[in-house]
Parts: structure tokens; sequence; C-alpha cells
């Protein structure tokens, strides 16, 4: 009974609750009392141990009168609330944030937009409250589900639906702040929690990219006038996605990243990509450039597991991966640069199977249309891939591209070596073309802007050596692609855009073509590998598929090697070189068609006349120059600027006999020995070195290597005739004079390795298979004289000796010396 009448009785209530009840007016459209909220603030400053109960009284009268839809009192005692929070500072205010919070829950509980709105804004505001010490206890969770709940806010009304979505996005921007910096709030960063905040975040912004797609022809709609303004979804949250990556630190990024691939995955956003793209972009440029190399793993660990996905899912991820690479480039990449490459090539690798396979073509043999569109998407996954490969390495810094040039070089298929990661027996010629085609296109882009000090150091011997071996392929389309990565490296003054086009060029000074001294590492450089650069030259010219753009970039080549890499002896070599490819395009003996021919003899004309100007050889220039005026008059199907166009008549067949219209190496020797050069070697004929670069793209058989080791060991071998010859005065002479036998020796050589070369195969194995049985005859004639004894004419036993069976030759048992 007395606590009945201390109940009803005003006086005799406690004094926080009398306080806390006269906040509120009698009518609620007053809003709230301020004199009173001052003297309610003023008691919980002076008397913080009363702070949880007014936080308790409060939240009993906030629940009570959202029960009763009293929504006047509600916004009074949350902004009462706001206030008081504001105000106390104290260790006692933790009691307080717990009946808070519990308060705002009850808000965003409730089915009123307006109270989730008001709920949503306390909680922001309590967010931008920095407590002095941390909690141990107070959790998050719900607000997470709940505010990423109202970020999928699917109101009928589009203006409400965008006041709940912005508050929704508000209140995980403050969830975000409250605790990221807290070292015990960690758990936000855990995948239940991610999976909810990412994907709420990226559908807003996903959902005004659609807005925008629909508005865009019609600009007037409510959808689109709707997003206008403070109030934009998608900005506010592009602006808490990007605050929520800006504060992940190293061991958070795979959380952050992975539910960004998930909701893209769920979404069929790969294809089209443009939002994936974007979301990629807003990541890299959000997060701390150190973790770059988290998210391309990332990126690759996805495209991994959706190899076997559409093309067009494939390619979308792969230009992603782009936009990733292309950003991280710029910074710090990590250890992922190899890794990046070698999960590129290997899903070219893949894709390269699925359009040449077996399986395919049988899907493709049903339905020829249905086909042709596999292929084109095979082909977009294919020049992603390409293109990502190209523009990445393009980017990075000269030293690492050093080491991922060496990297594609070593994927790329050449006949006769291993191929370590690209196994091409299955695909066939046609898919290894393939793979070769798009490795070397994408080391030209890598390769361009690349620029090294020393010619050694771009072009090593296991990068040279394979690209060089390529360029002897039958294939002009490849040629083509391995002399541009050439000019690419050998470039360092970015001449080759003067140079461009071969043609007569009347006046080189006026190019400003720049050149420095030749240094000594490129010296030794071009002794090591001049005489192999010099013989793919010649040998690509002799082609029979060589277009007009194979002789323009031979003709680019021979000018970069006479800017870059020309000293003295270079020179020469570059002059005897030109005099050999006139010869081979005279030569009667080569299989070439007259277009081809009066092309060589255009690309010696063009070079020869650019060599005299850029050596400033007056003698050298002015025979250049007059054969040049006398094919103009009498046979201009030999200059360049003639012979390849589309209507050039050509000749029946060259005139060897008519001099003036050719170049002549004395005449070039003289000009060069009047300047101060070595030119004895000029007159010598250029011959092209044999190594064993044709072995990696033309393999020899076995049958031609034992078959020249056999000629050339028999016929070093004395004849019997030469051994009974009488000794006069004579054969004493000759034998003296070693340099007779020299020349013969030589003489003999060239025509041993000419026969091996020029005869036909069929020739060759019986030539070698007769040498194999005629040995085969003597050593078994050797083993039956050696081992069976002679029969007796009588076939009874000899004088004290017993008789020997005969005894066939596959049962005998051979010394071990003796086995063949």
């Amino acid at each position: 009974m007395p606590a009945g009448v201390c109940g009803c009785c005003g006086p005799l209530r406690p004094r926080y609750k009398r306080l806390v009840d006269n906040i509120f007016p009698e009518d609620p459209k007053d809003g709230l009392s301020k004199s009173d909220m001052e003297k309610l603030t003023f008691y919980a400053v002076s008397a913080p141990e009363k702070l949880d109960r007014i936080g308790a009284y409060l939240a009993e009268r906030l629940s009570r009168d959202v029960v009763r839809h009293r929504y006047g009192n509600v916004v009074i005692a949350m902004e009462a609330l706001d206030q008081l929070l504001m105000a106390c500072h104290s260790q006692s205010i933790k009691p307080f944030v717990e009946s808070f919070l519990h308060m705002v829950a009850k808000l965003l509980e409730s089915r009123e937009p307006d109270l989730q709105v008001l709920g949503t804004n306390s909680f922001v505001k309590f967010a931008n409250i920095e407590e002095d010490t941390p909690s141990y206890h107070r959790r998050y969770d719900f607000f997470v589900s709940q505010f990423s709940a109202m970020c999928h806010s699917t109101h009928e009304d589009a203006e409400t639906r965008s006041r709940i979505r912005v508050a929704g996005i508000k209140g995980l921007q403050g969830v975000v702040r409250k605790t990221v910096n807290d070292e015990l709030q960690a758990i936000i960063w855990e995948p239940q929690h991610m999976d909810k905040l990412i994907p709420s975040m990226l559908f807003n912004m996903q959902d005004a990219e659609d807005l925008d797609r629909v508005g865009a022809g019609h600009p007037s709609t409510p959808c689109a006038v709707a997003q206008d303004g403070d109030e934009n979804p998608s900005t506010l949250a592009e602006s808490c996605f990007r605050e929520l990556l800006g504060r992940a630190a190293y061991g958070n990024m795979n959380n952050a990243v992975r539910p960004v691939l998930v909701h893209l995955d769920n979404h069929h956003l790969w294809e089209p990509n443009e939002f994936a793209v974007s979301c990629f972009r807003i990541i890299m440029y959000s997060i701390q450039a150190q973790h770059s190399h988290h998210v391309i793993q990332q990126v690759l660990g996805h495209l991994d597991t959706h190899n076997k996905n559409t093309p067009r899912v494939r390619a979308g991820i792969v230009q992603v991966l782009l936009e990733t690479v292309a950003i991280a480039a710029k910074g710090s990449v990590g250890p992922t640069v190899l890794e990046v490459f070698d999960t590129l090539l290997k899903h070219l690798r893949m894709s390269v199977d699925l359009e040449l396979g077996e399986s395919s073509r049988r899907s493709s043999a049903c339905s020829a249309s249905s086909g042709r569109v596999k292929e084109s998407d095979e082909r977009i996954v294919q020049n992603a891939i390409i293109r990502t490969v190209g523009f990445f390495g393009g980017n990075l810094p000269d030293y690492q591209r050093a080491e991922v040039m060496m990297f594609i070089m070593g994927k790329v298929p050449v006949y006769g070596t291993p191929c370590h990661a690209l196994d091409t027996v299955k695909i066939g010629h046609m898919g290894t073309k393939r793979i070769q085609t798009m490795l070397l296109s994408s080391l030209i882009m890598v390769t361009s802007g690349f620029k090294s000090k020393s010619m050694s150091g771009a072009l090593p011997s296991p990068f040279l050596d394979p690209l060089l071996s390529i360029s002897l392929m039958e294939d002009g389309e490849l040629r083509q692609l391995v002399l541009e990565i050439l000019h690419n490296v050998m470039d360092r003054h970015d001449n080759r855009a003067k140079l461009r086009g071969i043609r007569i060029i009347p006046d080189v000074a006026a190019l400003k073509i720049k050149r420095e001294k030749i240094s000594k590492q490129d010296v030794a450089f071009m002794k090591k590998h001049g005489q192999q650069l010099y013989r793919h030259i010649y040998l690509g010219c002799k082609e029979d598929d060589n277009a007009h753009k194979n002789f323009e970039l031979l003709f680019t080549t021979l000018a970069v090697l006479t800017i870059e890499l020309a000293n003295e002896d270079v020179v020469v070599e570059l002059a005897r070189l030109a005099v050999a490819l006139q010869e081979m395009a005279l030569s009667t003996e080569e299989n070439l068609s007259m277009w081809l021919r009066c092309s060589v003899l255009a690309l010696v004309a063009a070079y020869l006349n650019f060599l005299g100007q850029m050596i400033a050889n007056t003698a050298f220039c002015q025979h250049v120059s007059k054969v040049i005026e006398l094919r103009n008059m009498d046979a201009p199907y030999l200059l360049p600027e003639h012979v390849f166009r589309d209507k050039c008549r050509l000749p029946q067949q060259l005139d060897k006999d008519d001099a003036a219209l050719f170049f002549h190496s004395a005449d070039m020797a003289d000009g060069l020995a009047g300047a101060g050069y070595n030119a004895d070697r000029l007159n010598v004929p250029y011959v092209p070195q044999v190594t064993d670069e044709e072995r990696l793209t033309r393999r020899k058989s076995l049958v031609d290597t034992v078959s020249l080791q056999v000629d050339i060991l028999a016929s070093s071998l004395p004849d019997k005739s030469q051994l009974a010859e009488e000794i006069t005065f004579e054969t004493l002479k000759k034998a003296i004079d070693t340099s007779v036998l020299e020349d013969q020796e030589r003489e003999r050589r060239r025509q041993v390795m000419e026969k091996f070369q020029k005869a036909p195969f069929e020739e060759i194995a019986a030539h070698c298979e007769s040498k194999a049985n005629m040995l085969h005859e003597r050593l078994a004639h050797i083993f039956q004289l050696t081992i069976r004894p002679p029969p007796s004419p009588s076939g009874a036993a000899s004088s004290g000796h017993a008789q020997h069976p005969s005894v066939p030759v596959y049962e005998m048992k051979f010394p071990d010396l003796c086995v063949y």
C-alpha cells in the first residue's frame, strides 16, 4: 500500500523521473521543452551515476510511445537522448549507451520509415562521438543486419525508398567509423559482417547505374530526378565503400575483396562488365598501395575458379584484371608480377584448347552459326589476355620488364625446343601458330618504350636466340612480329617514325635522326651477335610469302642497326650484306619469283642510299645515286616507289649483264677505303653462317647428321692410288705448299656441305642406308672369321684335334668388346 501511494504522488517520485517527465509537453507539437531539458542535462552532468537510470526510464517511455503510436513523444525522447550523449562524457556513460542503443534498435525494428530514419540519425550522431575508453562487451551485429536490410529497401514510393536506403547507408557508415579503429571491434572485418556490408553498398551503386542507363534517354523521368541532390544513395554508398576500403589493414584485404567478387557473380555483372570495372577502380584507388597485390591475387584466383565458365564471363574477369594491374603497376605490385603472367598464359592455352579442341569442333559441326559465335567469344578472351599481358608489362619499370620479356619468350613454343608451360602437341600446328602470334603480339606491347643502356642487356642470348629462330619460320606474319620486337628493343632514340615506309630518302639529314657514339658494350654485342642478325635478315629476304610490310620492316631493321650499332666494321659488314642480297636476287640458282627479286633489289637500293648519307661518304653516295638515276629511267621496277605499287609492270627476267643498273662492290669499296674504312672484306662474298638456331625451327634428321659424318670420314681417307703415287719434286713442292692444300680441303668440304643441303631426302637416305649395310656386312664377316672355325674338308677330326661342331651366330656368347 505505501508503495502504491508513492507511485501516485508526483512529489514522492525520484527526481530524475520528474525531470524526464517535465521535458515532454502536453502537446507533442510544441516540441522539447528547452528549459526543462537544460535542468535534466545539468542534473545528469552533476550526478553521472544517475545516467543509467535516466537512460532506462527514457527507453521505457519511448517503447511505450512507439507501441501507442505517439510518434511526437518518440521524436522528443530521441532528441533528449542525443543531447545527453553530447553533453555527458564520463565512465558512467557506458550503461547509458546500452539504453540508447536499445532505443535505436526499437526504432529500426518498426515498420515506419520516419522512425527508421530517426533512429539512424541518432546512431550516426552517436558514432561520431569519440569515447575515452573502449567497450569490451558492446556488439553491433544487429545494426549491421538492420542497416543492410534498409539498404535493400523495396518500398513502393520511390522517394521513401531512397530515404530508407540513404539512412541504411549512413547507418553502415556509422558502424564502420565506430568499429574500424577500435581494436576490440575487429570482428567487423569477419566474413559474416563483410558479406552484408559490401553487397549493400554495391547494390545501391549498381542500382544507380541501372537507373542512369534507363534515364539516359529520358532525363525527365521520376527515377532520374529522384537520384539528384545531396541524398543520392549511389554517391553515399560509393563514399562509404571508399572509406571502408581505405581503413582496411593488411590482414583484412581478402575479406573485403571476396564479397565484391561474389556479388558480381550472383548478379551476373561480368557481362557486361562496366560496373565490375568501376568497382575495382574504386578498390585500387582506395586501398593502400602496398596492398595492391592482394587484390590481384584475389582476381587471379577468381579467374581460376571460372576457367570453365562462358568465354564472355572469363573475358570480363580478364578485363577487370587489366584495370587492376594497370593501376597497381604504377605503385607496388609485390611478388605477383610473374604470377600474373603465368596465370594469364595458362588461361590463354585453355582458351586455344576450347577453340580448337575436338569437342568444340563436333559441337560447331551441328550448327555453323553457333560455331562462329563460340570462336568469336574465345577470341575475345584471348585478345583480353594479350592486352592485359602487354599493358601490364609495358607499365613496369625497365628492370622488371626485362625479366618479363625473358619469361614470355620462354613460353613461346618454338619447334624443336621443350616448352615448359604450353604443351602444343594436342593443339596442332594452327593452335601453336595462334599462341606464337598472340605471345609475340604481347611482347611488342611489353617492349614498347623499353630503353636499355647496353644492347647485351636488352637482347641476351636466351632471349635473342629463340626470337631469331622464329624469324626463320615459313610464316610472314610471325616474321613481321619478330622484326617489330627487334625495333622496339634496338631503337633507343625513337627514330622509327622517321624511317617509316621503304623509300629512297633524298635527304637523310632533314630527318634529324638522333644517335650517340657506339659504346664498347654495343661493339662487343655486334662482334658476338652481328653475324647472327645479318644471317636472319639475309634469309628473311628469301621467303616466298614476303609482302610489302615485310620489306618495310626489313628496311627499318637495317636502318636502326646502322643508327644504333654501326661502327666502321659494322658499316662494312652491312654493305657486304647488301651486296649479297643483290647477288641472291640476280642468281639463277635461287627459285625466287620476279616480284620477290625486284623487291629485294629495291630494298638494297633504299638501304644503300640511306647508308651512304649516314656515313657521309661522297664517293659512296655518288655511286649509289648514279645507279638509282639509271633505274629511274630504264628500270623503275627496281626501286621501292614503283615495285610496291599494286599495278607495277615487272620484266620477264632480269638482265644481269646490264651492269649499270646494279651496285658494284669494287666502287663501294673504293669509296669506303678513301674515307679510312677497312673495305677489304667487302670484296669477300658473304655466306650466311650456319648456327644452332636452324635446329630450333627446321630440325635436321639423324640421317643428315650421320651421313654427313660418314661422308667426311670416308672422303678424308687416302686412296690406294694416292699411296702408290711416285714421289717426285712436284709432289714434295705440293706437300710444302700448305695453302693449296687448305684451299682444296675447304673446297672439298664446301662440296660435301652443299651436297647434303641441296640433295633430295630420298637420295641422302639411300646413300646413308647403303653405307650402313656395307658396315654391317663387314662386321658380320669379321665375326664369322674370328669366332666360327673353318670346316674340315673331310668332315673328320684333324690330327690331334677334336672336331668342333658348327654353332649358329645368334647362340654365340660374344665378349663385351665385340658386341655391336
